[in-house]
């Protein structure tokens, strides 16, 4: 209206659409960090253009395990068909050849009796690789060449069932489906032990087998850039661990919580209560490595902490008790956590201003509290007499 009386210039007047858009604004919220490696331990990451594809039948064996278990079964069951099949033809072949299909009297000999049709030769070439041996049809001594094609079909037919069969129990027996019963806490803690900042995490494992030699280990990943300028979208740390019996290994007969100790070398060293939020470029991944006793397979076990996962000022609550002689675990409490005292600033503020690890203690504070009151009897046992 006031383009049109001349007051604004029609170059600076707004459309209605976009005067509407501009009258609602519209905010889009910052979505979560995706995961490198999830919960369940499979790795987020997705291959592309992959242009040399034979390099994977260079390494049948280990392609067909990779496989899922339908394209794996359709495999089994079609090296099987197509050799029968094969060789089904090779039988009628060698039948039609010499004559065993046309009508003979008495005194002629096959070279494989019985078989007329190739229904017949598909049937004999399946008994032959499978040693069913009805008894209704067999070789005979009159073709050498139906002998050769014997040898060949049984030699096949073993090579087949040795690949085929250790395809299956590779499938079995892979070292993933043993870490299915080796558990993390769902949530990693940041508190203090012994004065200093610590990320801990618990595991535990639900057999009651061992994992020998067992080793755990844990990286930051995160976006960074170098000095000059190179952009590491994918940046791996690993960070210095101390689990409970101070070696390299731990003995997982029950659930351990594992410790990292943040110092000056640690990633985490400028980490804040304030940074533990879904939109940090933060990712802890842990990974458990170690030899199954009942199989002698190495295993692997993997999980990621996120910035959100990380609770700050808590810490893991027993599960461990001793009952009748022996130690009990309770796997309900797990994962609970109860809040502690615990500084909000950075390990690096903490370092710089040190303060009294007794002032974070439950028991000073509530020490403290006690003797701040003071509680005034309401009566004496003996009333004094004034001398």
């Amino acid at each position: 209206m006031l383009s049109r009386k001349g007051l604004i210039p029609e170059d600076y007047v707004l459309s209605p659409r976009l005067a509407e858009e501009l009258q609602e604004p519209r905010y889009r919220a910052q979505e979560r960090r995706a995961r490198f490696v999830a919960k369940n331990g499979t790795c987020n990451v997705s291959h592309k253009n992959i242009r040399e594809q034979g390099r994977f039948l260079l390494d049948v064996f280990t392609t067909v395990v990779d496989l899922r278990w339908r394209h794996t079964l359709l495999i089994f069951t079609m090296s099987f068909l197509c050799t029968w099949l094969l060789f089904g033809m090779v039988w009628w072949l060698i039948a039609f050849a010499h004559g065993d299909l046309d009508l003979h009297d008495g005194d002629f000999v096959p070279c494989v009796t019985s078989v007329q049709s190739f229904t017949a030769a598909f049937l004999f070439s399946i008994e032959v690789q499978v040693t069913i041996g009805f008894g209704g049809r067999m070789i005979t001594e009159e073709c050498p060449t139906a002998i050769l094609i014997l040898i060949v079909q049984n030699i096949v037919g073993l090579v087949i069932n040795a690949i085929m069969l250790g395809c299956i129990f590779m499938k079995t027996s892979q070292a993933h489906r043993r870490a299915e019963t080796l558990i993390f806490s769902k949530y990693a803690v940041i508190a203090l032990r012994n004065g200093k900042l610590c990320f801990m995490l618990r595991v535990g494992d639900l057999r009651k087998s061992m994992i020998i030699s067992a080793t755990i280990r844990m990286q930051v990943v995160r976006k960074s850039s170098s000095a000059e300028g190179e952009v590491l979208p994918l940046h791996q740390i690993d960070i210095q661990m101390e689990n409970p019996i101070n070696t390299s290994g731990i003995f997982l007969v029950s659930p351990l919580i594992v410790c990292h100790t943040i110092t000056k070398d640690s990633p985490l060293y400028e980490l804040s209560t304030a940074d533990l939020t879904h939109h940090q470029d933060l990712e802890i991944i842990v990974i458990l490595e170690g030899v199954v006793e009942t199989t002698g397979i190495t295993t692997q076990a993997r999980t990621s902490y996120l910035a959100d996962e990380i609770l700050w000022g808590q810490r893991f609550v027993p599960i461990i008790s001793e009952e009748d002689g022996r130690y009990a675990v309770d796997y309900s409490k797990f994962g609970n956590t109860v809040k502690v005292p615990t500084p909000t600033c950075t390990a690096r503020q903490l370092e710089e201003e040190p303060q009294d690890p007794r002032s974070f203690s439950p028991k000073s504070t509530v020490r403290k509290r006690n003797m701040s009151i003071r509680v005034k009897p309401k009566f004496t046992l003996l009333d004094e007499e004034p001398s």
